[in-house]
């Protein structure tokens, strides 16, 4: 069975053998129209159950598409339809679920739930997001970074705000792929403890620089994200917007970095908080490229799931 799970619990020679199959995919739709069909059609006669618990825009229709150019069919279900974990427990819906479609991705808020929903089903479970990770999205950062900049190996990359669950799958990355990562943000948002160290076991160079400018000194990859969550309360909003200010993106801030480096946002983004306008739209920018990534990063996963 082979679930994604996260990028720390993948061989990283299958992650890479995932980058490299993402890019095959991409370049070989490269002037088809958006709604046609994948040459190669691995998941004919599939089904895949996408699951949300949390609403989404890129991860919904990202995977969607996917599965749809790849010949396969979805069945979207939302967490209030399913009421997942209540009444009927994970374990149940996993075994039912296992008994329907062919794959499952599930966006939710607990690790636990994911682990829960992979340890009972007997089909492919895939991690579309947790409170604390993201790895889907971190494959599609090391596609485009790869796409714009060549091998990541060896680069500085840095991440500025909220140490989130964005970022520990940035750590992850960083163990797996082999490239140095900067962390700089307030110490009451820093990332885990725990990331931080399999990140270091794993031979990569982690730096904790509460000096933002200083942090981006001769930067690769410069990489923020949203600085609240939607379920946040306007008092929590308010309090770690007053925690991050000091850490938005701007143009002073990316003249530190390499002339050549690049900036990354996974959207959306609170445009004039984490960053200004200019970088947003800044030839550095590929946060769009970066968005259209998820669609060729996922459908790699999802082939490399059920060994096509």
């Amino acid at each position: 069975m082979r679930h994604f799970l996260d990028i720390h619990k993948t061989p990283a020679d299958d992650l890479r053998g995932m980058i490299d199959d993402a890019k095959r995919i991409k370049n070989a739709r490269i002037g088809l129209p958006k709604g046609t069909p994948d040459a190669d059609q691995p998941l004919k006669n599939h089904m895949v159950a996408l699951i949300f618990e949390k609403p989404s825009t890129r991860t919904r229709v990202s995977f969607d598409v996917g599965v749809r150019q790849m010949g396969g069919q979805t069945m979207v279900l939302s967490g209030n339809n399913m009421q997942l974990g209540h009444g009927e427990t994970i374990a149940d819906t996993a075994r039912v679920l296992s008994r329907y479609v062919d794959m499952i991705m599930i966006r939710t808020f607990d690790e636990t739930t994911l682990l829960e929903m992979a340890e009972y089903a007997s089909v492919p479970v895939i991690n579309g997001l947790t409170d604390r990770t993201h790895p889907c999205q971190i494959m599609a950062d090391i596609m485009t970074y790869e796409e714009h900049s060549g091998p990541i190996k060896g680069k500085k990359v840095v991440w500025a705000g909220d140490g989130n669950n964005v970022c520990a799958s940035f750590l992850h990355a960083a163990g797996q792929f082999g490239f140095d990562l900067t962390v700089t943000g307030p110490e009451t948002l820093a990332p885990e403890a725990e990331s931080i160290g399999w990140a270091r076991d794993h031979g990569a160079k982690i730096t904790l620089e509460p000096d933002l400018e200083k942090a981006v000194e001769g930067a690769d990859l410069v990489v923020t994200d949203t600085w609240i969550s939607m379920h946040d309360s306007q008092t929590t909003k308010e309090r770690r917007h007053n925690q991050l200010r000091p850490y938005q993106i701007n143009a002073g801030v990316m003249a530190q970095a390499k002339d050549d480096a690049l900036f990354m946002h996974c959207l959306p983004a609170h445009r004039g908080e984490e960053a200004t306008n200019e970088v947003m739209d800044s030839s550095q920018s590929v946060v769009f490229d970066e968005a259209e990534n998820r669609l060729h990063a996922q459908k790699a996963i999802m082939r490399w799931c059920l060994a096509k």
